[in-house]
């Protein structure tokens, strides 16, 4: 499996890599010392392998799984962006500095960009794509909002 670790750099996971990363993904909090316990290798090689996997990129951070809807975030909607003049980059890096919005996509089909965000009340969702359509660069928006939610996985799976 190749990775880009930089622009011009690429990088080869092996088995050993794979296993760490499937172990780091079941629980980010696990000690080296127990990922080298379950996996038969030592503790160097973990944390080894683990700098190396972090200088690549592949691994960009540690966070926390926490449920939105226990923190008072009850609206989740997905937002459709048709952008104007050609600005579809500096649109959506604009639309994603809102700290509600926690995913934006280019996409195809009817819509230019996708944004994903969490809401506290229809009051917040109502003044975010009021904000959206205010963008100099939007021209409409198309909004869905989720009423249940079946999967939501932020893991990546290796």
């Amino acid at each position: 499996m190749k990775t880009g670790a930089r622009e011009n750099e690429s990088f080869e996971l092996d088995e050993t890599d794979v296993e760490i990363l499937r172990s780091l993904n079941d629980n980010a909090r696990k000690s080296f010392r127990d990922i080298a316990k379950e996996l038969h290798i030592s503790l160097t090689t973990v944390s080894n392998r683990v700098k190396m996997l972090e200088k690549a990129g592949i691994i960009q951070g540690y966070i926390p799984v926490l449920d939105p809807g226990k923190l008072g975030y009850d609206i989740t909607a997905i937002i459709g962006i048709k952008v104007i003049h050609g600005r579809i980059v500096e649109t959506e890096r604009d639309l994603a500095k809102d700290p509600s919005v926690y995913a934006v996509f280019d996409s195809t089909g009817d819509w230019d960009a996708i944004i994903m965000a969490r809401f506290r009340n229809r009051e917040d969702l109502n003044d975010f794509v009021k904000r959206a359509l205010d963008h100099e660069n939007v021209d409409k928006t198309y909004t869905q909002v989720v009423l249940n939610i079946t999967k939501d996985e932020r893991r990546v799976r290796v």
